[in-house]
């Protein structure tokens, strides 16, 4: 059994700098819209002060319960349960708009796909380390893909493709690490791919986004703006950036500026070299929780760190590259940084486990009496 230790310092701070990063980009990137919806111009910024709140309330309990306790029927599969729940009633209660991502509780709203990135990646660590001396059977696999292939598809209904890509990809990687067999990947793969392609071509504003980004010039004025706006905002901010609060792109040019555009506002405001610290902490996140992984005291705690890292990680080079051409537009927030409350309340709930897992890791001494450093 390994002795409990510190928690990565590490990855802490970078928490609390995104975070940080977070709040400065909310106050200034939000002012316009939050005066043109609310008659305030710090209504929306204070919205996300609370969800940061509440954030790190979430973030403290995750941090101090023992991870290992998720690992019982008991908790994995009322939490399945809860998180079907919620995204049924995210598709049938009234919202009076055609996206259904959302369920209103009084003034707030939540996004259950938030949610479901989490659970999914509690459960299928759960489940491949459970049946881990049997993953070779294609059989044993079938309920694990059926139940994720559940939530996916009442996410894509929703419809979100953004944010099944992100859970599918985090599950694909899980199965790579957790031992599946390759042929069994490869035929996932053969199937999973035709359909993402189906979903793009089958939507006309997902084909008009594939236009956009091969040839933003192609409509200026129509399904190239958005893309358009946003390299403008990064080109503008040169090396050092024009100033906080002085980005001019915010101002109704860059649509979702606060949120899923605020990389752009972000590289307006920071330069290049704030861009990079940017990518520097998710780069920082990916390295210690990969080292907290490998030197998790149990199987499950290294699929579950290793899932979690995805999570936020691939999330956070998504949104980037989305923001500067180098991947279609898409919805999809910036982790910790981006204004919502859902949002924010996965991803510090996630981090929190895995400070939660590294306070339990094995250390230097341990793995070399032990000669092993494999990941499961």
């Amino acid at each position: 059994m390994a002795r409990r230790a510190a928690y990565d310092h590490v990855i802490l701070l970078a928490l609390l700098v995104l975070v940080g990063f977070g709040l400065v980009m909310a106050f200034s990137a939000s002012g316009m819209v939050s005066l043109e919806r609310y008659g305030v111009s710090t209504r929306i910024f204070q919205r996300q002060l609370i969800s940061v709140g509440i954030g790190l309330v979430v973030f403290w309990i995750t941090a101090h319960w023992d991870y290992r306790r998720y690992a019982t029927p008991a908790f994995i599969y009322p939490a399945l349960a809860v998180t079907l729940i919620l995204l049924v009633l995210a598709l049938v209660l009234p919202t009076g708009q055609d996206v259904r991502r959302w369920i209103q509780v009084g003034p707030t709203r939540f996004q259950p796909s938030e949610l479901a990135k989490l659970g999914v990646v509690v459960f299928v660590a759960y489940y491949l380390t459970r049946y881990r001396s049997s993953l070779q059977s294609f059989a044993l696999l079938m309920p694990l893909l059926g139940i994720v292939g559940v939530v996916l598809a009442l996410i894509v209904v929703e419809p979100d493709l953004g944010t099944a890509f992100v859970i599918g990809l985090t599950v694909a990687a899980l199965l790579f690490l957790g031992g599946v067999r390759l042929a069994y990947l490869l035929g996932l793969a053969g199937i999973c791919v035709p359909v993402f392609l189906f979903l793009v071509l089958s939507a006309s504003y997902r084909k008009d986004r594939i236009l956009a980004f091969l040839n933003p010039e192609v409509d200026p004025s129509g399904i190239g703006y958005q893309i358009r706006q946003s390299l403008i905002a990064v080109g503008s901010g040169g090396w050092t950036g024009l100033g906080l609060t002085q980005s001019k792109q915010k101002l109704h040019f860059l649509p979702e500026a606060h949120t899923d555009f605020v990389f752009a506002v972000l590289g307006e405001e920071l330069g290049l070299l704030g861009s990079l610290v940017m990518v520097a902490l998710f780069v920082l996140l990916f390295w210690r929780g990969v080292r907290i992984a490998f030197r998790a005291d149990t199987g499950f705690g290294s699929l579950l760190a290793m899932g979690i890292v995805c999570m936020v990680v691939l999330q956070g080079m998504i949104n980037m590259c989305v923001v500067v051409s180098l991947l279609p537009t898409k919805g999809i927030p910036l982790p910790f940084v981006s204004v919502g409350g859902s949002s924010m309340l996965a991803m510090m709930a996630g981090v929190g486990i895995l400070l939660n897992i590294s306070r339990r890791c094995r250390t230097d001494r341990e793995e070399a009496v032990s000669g092993s450093r494999k990941f499961l």
